[in-house]
């Protein structure tokens, strides 16, 4: 793979600006140039062999194989519909322009329409986060339904997956970044949420040409981009050395609010979050904490709850920070099995509670 595909995207985003974002003049430059533009911005990182390896690329015949791609010839059935969109067009979202390192062009499947990049939250977090945080994340999501919040995320497993499929069935678009060309759909586990998204969800993004395989350092530079793309980054669970907490120093360096979602002190998914909330970040248990933290007027309400008895809202309170049994219920609220039954039984069909393990009910 040319080292020029895998280079630091900040040196081509500095060259390019350099050359006041005349692609032609970027791409043609002189190693005079070069070094000027390196004195310019006080070192960029120029790729080894970048002068050979430009002089030895046609860029006509790379725009038409990459058509051919897009077209979808039979031996490729993962090229089919790919476009791309480049920074100087009017569809390239704003916020992505705004940090430094900014691609220069992005490879995308999906559509554009109905996609509003002025309300972009990004959830990011552990691939193998708790059957809680997976949860709680998706209750949060959930409460946006009926808005026109866009959901992003990495398309990894565990958090973003979650984040992602909790969009689609709630009918907010939704935005996935990938680490990889199009060829590899990466995990493979996420293959059908891949199609979901690129059928109707809204869109999957990537910087990488077509045959790039997923490597490591890709996944951190992808992650500049999932959080670029968004007003705010929330953190569900995250170890200290994780992606995730890479992704909420970029959301920081990139001048975007930083939120994290508690939870289980004993969980080593949230050491890292914890370290965030210590540091400033934001602390977010309901959608209302993210639009109070970005500022955003607008209005979302849960009918089902807004038509609950005052003994459900006694019962969907007393369940609000950890489950509790029948028992228990019964005890706290002073109301009698039966009764307590009954309500219960009302508030599940509902949506609103549900029952875990060993008898316990917890919120829906």
């Amino acid at each position: 793979m040319s080292s020029i595909a895998v280079a630091n995207p900040l040196f081509k985003a500095r060259l390019f600006e350099y050359f006041n974002f005349d692609i032609k003049k970027t791409f043609e430059c002189g190693k005079e140039d070069m070094k000027l533009a390196n004195e310019y911005w006080g070192g960029i990182s120029c790729p080894r062999d970048f002068f050979k390896e430009r002089d030895s690329i046609n860029p006509d015949d790379f725009y038409e194989k990459f058509m051919e791609l897009s077209k979808g010839i039979q031996k490729e059935p993962l090229a089919r519909g790919i476009k791309y969109i480049t920074y100087d067009d009017l569809k390239y979202p704003e916020m992505l322009k705004n940090i430094p390192d900014f691609p220069l062009m992005l490879y995308y499947k999906g559509d554009f329409e109905g996609i509003n990049f002025n309300k972009t939250v990004a959830f990011v977090g552990s691939r193998k986060a708790s059957t809680g945080a997976r949860e709680i994340l998706g209750k949060i999501i959930s409460d946006f339904k009926g808005t026109d919040i866009t959901i992003v995320s990495g398309l990894a497993e565990g958090i973003d997956a979650k984040a992602h499929l909790s969009a689609l069935q709630n009918s907010l678009k939704t935005i996935g970044v990938i680490g990889s060309g199009f060829k590899f759909q990466y995990p493979s586990t996420n293959k059908k949420l891949y199609e979901e998204i690129e059928a109707g969800g809204g869109l999957v993004f990537s910087e990488y040409p077509y045959e790039m395989p997923p490597m490591p350092h890709q996944f951190p530079q992808r992650n500049r981009i999932v959080t670029g793309l968004s007003y705010g980054t929330v953190v569900g669970e995250a170890r200290m050395k994780s992606g995730a907490m890479i992704s909420g120093k970029l959301a920081l360096e990139q001048g975007r609010e930083l939120m994290c979602i508690p939870g289980l002190i004993s969980n080593p998914n949230t050491e890292g979050v914890y370290h965030l909330l210590r540091n400033g970040a934001s602390m977010v248990t309901t959608a209302l904490d993210i639009l109070d933290t970005l500022g955003w007027d607008i209005q979302i309400e849960n009918n089902e709850k807004a038509a609950l008895s005052e003994e459900e809202k006694q019962i969907y309170e007393a369940i609000a920070t950890e489950s509790r049994s029948l028992e228990e219920l019964s005890l706290i609220l002073n109301i009698n099995i039966n009764d307590l039954m009954v309500s219960l039984t009302s508030m599940e069909l509902k949506g609103l509670i549900k029952q875990a393990a060993g008898s316990y009910f917890i919120r829906g």
